[in-house]
């Protein structure tokens, strides 16, 4: 007998505008189809209980807005989630050349630009993006720490 043991994993759609992210969410969830396109505004979600083995997930179903103009609100959609599914239209190239786009905004929540720019308004302090797992950069952030901190000593004598 199955065990009513229940976890709620969230599941967000991505993908260029015009892809049928919609129309798979509600396929998948609601066995149903609609020719007529309307644009996601923002994003919106459906939910649908799934069993595996002894384990029955909630799955709460993103569907993110494709255009370009609502992507600054994908990270906060992103917050939490435990997987993405990347979709792109077999008949448009440019779509699946920008699935790697949408993958990397989905890991790396924080872009390279928008770090620059915090240091820059703090005073310019020293930007590094480091890997401890690939050792990129480390040993460079720490000697311009050491740098730093030295040159900071010299002012104070």
């Amino acid at each position: 007998m199955p065990s009513r043991r229940r976890a709620l994993l969230k599941v967000i759609i991505l993908g260029d505008s015009g892809v049928g992210k919609t129309s798979l969410m509600n396929q998948y969830v609601n066995k149903k189809f609609s020719n007529q396109y309307k644009a996601t505004i923002g994003a919106d979600f459906l939910t649908k209980e799934v069993q595996f083995e002894d384990r029955l997930f909630t799955l709460q179903i993103w569907d993110t807005a494709g255009q370009e103009r609502f992507q600054s609100l994908g990270v906060a959609f992103y917050r939490g989630a435990d997987c993405c599914v990347l979709v792109y239209d077999v008949n448009v190239m440019k779509s699946f050349d920008n699935l790697n786009n949408w993958r990397e905004e989905f890991l790396i929540q924080v872009s390279e630009k928008k770090a620059r720019a915090w240091c820059a308004s703090k005073g310019n302090i020293p930007y590094f993006e480091t890997s401890a797992k690939e050792g990129t950069n480390v040993e460079e952030a720490f000697q311009v720490i050491a740098k730093n901190l030295k040159s900071g000593e010299e002012e104070e004598m």
